[in-house]
């Protein structure tokens, strides 16, 4: 624990006030937008959500917007954000609050701990810590923590620390500040603790070496074989029932040895997977006009392998 919580959270609140990042989603008081932000910025970048943010709420302002909105548009707007499940759940925790505006936060399909207590943080000023990933580096690395941030003990310690950190007042601002710090200097490969604002704090002997993790699980490499089928201006395409459950693909065919006409890799959780394209006449499915692809959802691998083999067509996603 950090001897003297006071100085602390001075030096960090100094350091904030001068290099704090300005985001759209500190510009709003809005449970509703605050969410939507939470939910994007799981496993995705600030930079990346920061256009898929502003459009998405253009497109759905509030619960009762995206409640009673179609999940085929729910997730033609998410598409290129990738793990759909995402969108699912702020789908269906839409679908709730549009029912019912004084539903339990933490009730909610998709949300933890940690989204729980950063809408109320940042939407209501409540003094609640958070711990995400760029706070829990910064606190394993002010404690010396020496255990795994992943293991139930490593996940205690980081919570309770950031409790007994917590000011009374203004405790969305504190957090802000914090997340930033772990954001921008106390980085995962190179922290730059000789920016540091709170470096005096740090206990950590090797702070590269910190946090702990568990050992990630090996990737694995699949190749995926689909066909294209198409006729008249039209392409057939299926509905996916896994991955990109609901969203449109190329259809699935079984492998095959002739040459592929469009391969390509891209990384899902802890596999890099080749697509593989092949000419084909398929008849299970739907057809599409070229016309209506931009309208439609359709995960970024397939979308990219359309935009290349239908040269000409109106693919991009609008």
């Amino acid at each position: 624990m950090i001897a003297s919580p006071a100085a602390f959270r001075r030096a960090l609140l100094g350091w904030y006030g001068k290099h704090g990042r300005d985001l759209p989603w500190r510009r709003t008081r809005d449970p509703y937008a605050i969410l939507v932000s939470e939910f994007m910025l799981q496993q995705t970048q600030v930079g990346t959500v920061i256009p898929y943010y502003d459009g998405w709420l253009e497109r759905f302002p509030d619960f009762h917007s995206l409640g009673h909105a179609s999940e085929s548009d729910v997730l033609h707007a998410w598409q290129g954000l990738g793990y759909y499940a995402r969108a699912r759940n702020l789908h269906a925790a839409a679908k709730l609050m549009a029912r019912d505006p004084n539903h339990s936060l933490g009730e909610l399909p998709g949300v933890g701990r940690y989204t729980a207590n950063a809408v109320a943080t940042f939407a209501f000023d409540r003094s609640v810590p958070i711990v995400e990933a760029n706070i829990a580096r910064l606190l394993a690395r002010m404690m010396n923590l020496q255990v795994s941030i992943d293991s139930s003990a490593g996940r205690e310690q980081l919570w309770s620390s950031a409790e007994s950190l917590l000011p009374k007042r203004n405790a969305g601002h504190y957090n802000s500040a914090l997340m930033d710090l772990g954001a921008t200097i106390c980085i995962a490969r190179a922290p730059k603790c000789d920016m540091c604002p709170v470096h005096k704090f740090c206990r950590a002997n090797d702070p590269q070496k910190l946090p702990i993790k568990k050992q990630r699980a090996a990737t694995k490499t699949l190749i995926e074989h689909h066909g294209l089928t198409t006729s008249r201006g039209r392409i057939l395409l299926e509905q996916a029932d896994y991955r990109w459950r609901g969203m449109w693909i190329l259809p699935r065919i079984a492998p095959i040895t002739s040459r592929a006409i469009y391969r390509a890799e891209f990384p899902f959780t802890h596999h890099r997977i080749t697509l593989s394209v092949h000419r084909a006449r398929l008849t299970n499915g739907r057809w599409f006009s070229f016309d209506e692809l931009p309208s439609i959802p359709i995960p970024s691998p397939h979308r990219r392998a359309l935009n290349q083999l239908l040269v000409g067509t109106a693919v991009p996603a609008t």
